[in-house]
């Protein structure tokens, strides 16, 4: 496992999954325009060691495919880390998703997860003399942004009455040398805790970490829940926590870079517009600003950045990887759930295809409802597909074709207002307020007002399966189909 963004860089490099590029490159649009085109070949992670502007190196696209994506987590694959999640849950959990992960964090065998506090940590081997956010290589990522932003953060608050932390990701568009956004949306917890503080809200930032680390800050925890205590779960040993300089807040020891400060909730300024992950741009608006106070670094730090825009990106395996580990902790409060698929065309946010173990009539509307409960995790999802358990649901091309056999609209469909994604366009009402729809695409009976009989599915008998299994080579196929693709949508494969 790591323990820094520097111990991964090293290991992707032995890993052949590294890119080293020397020649001088702008920050401003040419480094996306190279990352874009790595993310969309599935290419490797780039470090660009010569930046205009900024004597540090630059990685982006880390995360940029499952196999590195489960790198982060020192497993193979990211169904390795859910399986690691599944084994560690009990049968007695709570029946909810706060309680279902404050118990897994909580059992003996995972108490090496919870982070420790250390009396000094690299993060601050250097603090600048002067807050400059211009020497470093930030980001401009396409033509129409409103200027540089750091995409990557992890952004630490507290609670003001509590005491407790939380980490979020939020993008900071860089307005001067020591002041950025903070584009804490109405839904996140970093926004919460701002509500506590009055005027000014302590805030401390991190800039590279350890991949489990830097995972942990998207994940759509409950509040009761440390992404801390997750990030040392997933990387199997605990997250070394210390103090800032300047504020109480406790930071990632092992960090690149530091950036301590305050929110001020009364200094509303325009953020955006910025090239997001929907695809288009999402507009300027009025977010408070982030004051720095102090910036400290490793003595060799890296600088941590991302992309998003049009997929597929690097972010695509960060939100498959929330798909993969909390499915084992949603199945503890639903547990007809068989499987979810977060199609990365769907932006995360807008679609999302669930296979359940249909018991009764109106089923798969009760999971419906219960999905867009889930606090953060669901409950911004625009389209929610359900079908039967015998279904793919990673396979979107079975689903799709299964889906639309099956679906009357007069009688499989739900409507139903609610809160939206902040970036969501498409809301017809004010932002983050539209609708959403619910699709049931499970087989129907007479208990659901079916009239007929539901045809059977078309499948094969197992004698006749059998028989060209056995003559397979017989036949002078040997070899010559191809097993298939992932993305087969028939699912039907020849024999090995």
């Amino acid at each position: 496992m790591y323990d820094s963004l520097g111990s991964f860089v090293r290991a992707l490099r032995a890993a052949g999954e590294l890119v080293e590029i020397t020649a001088a490159v702008d920050p401003r649009l040419e480094v996306a325009e190279i990352a874009d085109r790595a993310m969309k070949a599935g290419g490797p992670a780039l470090l660009f060691t010569n930046v205009r502007g900024s004597s540090f190196p630059l990685l982006i696209n880390q995360f940029g495919t499952q196999r590195r994506m489960a790198m982060g987590f020192g497993a193979d694959s990211l169904d390795a880390v859910s399986l690691r999640v599944r084994n560690a849950l009990d049968l007695q959990l709570p029946k909810s998703l706060g309680g279902a992960f404050a118990k897994l964090l909580s059992l003996a065998p995972l108490a090496n997860a919870i982070p420790r506090k250390a009396a000094g940590g690299s993060c601050q081997d250097v603090r600048m003399d002067e807050p400059d956010l211009t020497k470093l290589p930030i980001l401009t990522t396409w033509p129409l942004d409103g200027g540089p932003f750091i995409t990557l953060p992890l952004v630490f608050t507290r609670d003001a009455r509590t005491g407790q932390q939380n980490c979020g990701m939020y993008r900071m568009q860089v307005y001067d040398a020591r002041t950025t956004g903070m584009h804490w949306q109405r839904h996140k917890q970093g926004r919460e805790h701002a509500r506590g503080w009055g005027q000014r809200v302590p805030v401390s930032v991190a800039v590279g970490a350890a991949p489990a680390v830097t995972y942990s800050a998207t994940a759509p925890l409950p509040p009761i829940v440390d992404e801390m205590a997750l990030a040392g779960f997933l990387q199997g040993s605990p997250v070394r926590m210390v103090r800032s300089l300047t504020n109480d807040i406790l930071v990632p020891a092992e960090a690149e870079f530091v950036l301590e400060g305050y929110v001020d909730n009364t200094d509303l300024r325009s953020e955006g517009p910025f090239g997001d992950h929907t695809g288009v741009y999402s507009l300027a608006d009025s977010y408070p600003t982030f004051h720095i106070k102090a910036i400290t670094h490793r003595a060799q730090p890296i600088f941590a950045a991302t992309l998003v825009g049009k997929p597929p990106m690097e972010d695509a395996w960060l939100g498959k990887a929330t798909e993969r580990i909390f499915l084992p902790v949603l199945q503890t409060v639903l547990p007809e759930v068989v499987d979810m698929n977060l199609p990365v065309e769907g932006g995360f946010h807008n679609l999302a295809i669930v296979s359940i173990r249909k018991q009764y009539p109106g089923h798969a509307f009760k999971v419906m409802n219960a999905l867009w409960g889930l606090g953060h995790m669901l409950m911004l999802t625009r389209t929610l597909l359900i079908v039967d358990a015998d279904v793919d649901v990673q396979n979107v091309r079975q689903a799709a074709w299964f889906a639309l056999n099956n679906v009357d609209p007069s009688r499989d469909l739900t409507i139903v207002p609610g809160p939206v994604d902040d970036l969501d366009h498409s809301s017809s009402r004010t932002p983050a307020l539209g609708h959403k729809i619910g699709i049931d695409a499970t087989r129907k009976g007479a208990d659901e007002g079916y009239q007929r009989e539901w045809p059977p599915d078309i499948v094969m008998d197992a004698p006749t399966k059998e028989l060209v299994d056995r003559r397979w080579r017989e036949y002078g196929l040997e070899g010559v189909l191809e097993r298939g693709t992932p993305d087969d949508w028939s699912g039907q494969r020849p024999p090995r």
